[in-house]
């Protein structure tokens, strides 16, 4: 797992602090009659598969045939995407997990959620695979590397669930080697990346949980907005979401072609083998077509499936019980599962 998709979430409230006030300082100018609407995107980290469908909108036109001119500024160390937004250096961006939204509106920052490209969190621990490890309760006692973030997101669904307890904690500092070096030992990672990496240079097939698949209720690849910019031109905001979505299906179900063309130029180190693994990851676990965007739509959200995190999370002496989720997200731009 790449390190923003979590640091952020501990960034996010000192960088929002300091980054407030520019927002107001901001104003795009209007387009002319005819011309298109330009949105500047920001990605969570270096192009990959896991942003793929965003690429191939653009790629394939999906965004103009909208109405957009969309720009994708590619994420990477120092690039905090709750930051851009709050500073308006950005109209939109990717928020990667749901614990960096709801640390948004703790803030009470004028940023919300309105579409999610992912409705699994890709989150995973990752064990050796004979040390009798079956299924993620067998990990109790064991030590497990996290990140520092980490500790203050999954891990706390994790400690309610399953009974682990902070003395399993050891320090992730994104590098397997203390995984390889002591076979007792599990590691965070994302199902599209480290399993991978492990098998390619370790040549060791690990045991994989991914922990949507035993109910953890996080989205991912959502879509930030300003509030600005859903206050005042919440058609540009309905057609990104729209084009995001088209271009998210045609990614996992077409031909890829186009968006991996445009993840490799924006990121030369990504090679195609690592974005076929991943995106064949993606579409067999369902994360971006499955639970209820099977019935509504790619993107959506609903308020049950946000309730269910804030409890769990309040539960845990994350948040305070009387902060209302619903500052964190708007469902207005896309359908709802039929009842």
């Amino acid at each position: 797992m790449h390190p923003l998709r979590l640091i952020a979430t501990a960034l996010a409230t000192a960088m929002l602090c300091a980054c407030q006030p520019a927002a107001s300082d901001k104003t795009a100018a209007a387009p002319q009659p005819g011309e298109p609407t330009a949105i500047r995107f920001a990605t969570d980290w270096r192009a990959q598969a896991e942003q793929g469908g965003f690429y191939q909108a653009l790629a394939t036109g999906e965004y103009a045939k909208r109405g957009l001119k969309v720009e994708i500024i590619q994420g990477g160390p120092g690039v905090n995407v709750p930051q851009l937004l709050a500073a308006g250096s950005v109209d939109m961006g990717m928020g990667s997990n749901s614990f960096i939204v709801m640390n948004l509106a703790q803030e009470k920052a004028p940023v919300k959620a309105v579409a999610a490209f992912m409705q699994k969190d890709p989150q995973v621990l990752i064990a050796h695979p004979d040390q009798g490890i079956e299924k993620i309760a067998d990990l109790k006692g064991h030590p497990i590397l996290l990140a520092d973030a980490s500790v203050t997101a999954f891990w706390v669904w994790l400690k309610a669930k399953y009974g682990f307890t902070d003395d399993q904690v050891r320090k992730y500092t994104f590098n397997s080697a203390p995984f390889l070096a002591d076979k007792r030992v599990a590691q965070q990672g994302y199902l599209t990346s480290e399993p991978y990496t492990l098998e390619k240079e370790a040549k060791l097939k690990p045991k994989v949980f991914l922990l949507a698949d035993e109910g953890f209720p996080g989205y991912a690849a959502m879509v930030l907005a300003s509030t600005t910019l859903i206050d005042k031109d919440p058609k540009s905001v309905q057609a990104f979401v729209e084009g995001s979505a088209a271009g998210w299906k045609s990614y996992i179900d077409g031909d890829a072609a186009p968006g991996d063309a445009l993840i490799r130029k924006a990121n030369p180190e990504m090679t195609q083998d690592v974005l076929d693994q991943a995106r064949a990851k993606i579409k067999a676990a369902g994360l971006v077509d499955g639970g209820d965007a099977a019935k509504a739509g790619l993107g959506v959200m609903t308020d049950a499936r946000w309730n269910e995190f804030f409890s769990m999370a309040a539960g845990q002496g994350v948040y305070p019980k009387t902060l209302d989720p619903k500052s964190a997200y708007t469902l207005q731009f896309t359908a709802q599962p039929a009842p």
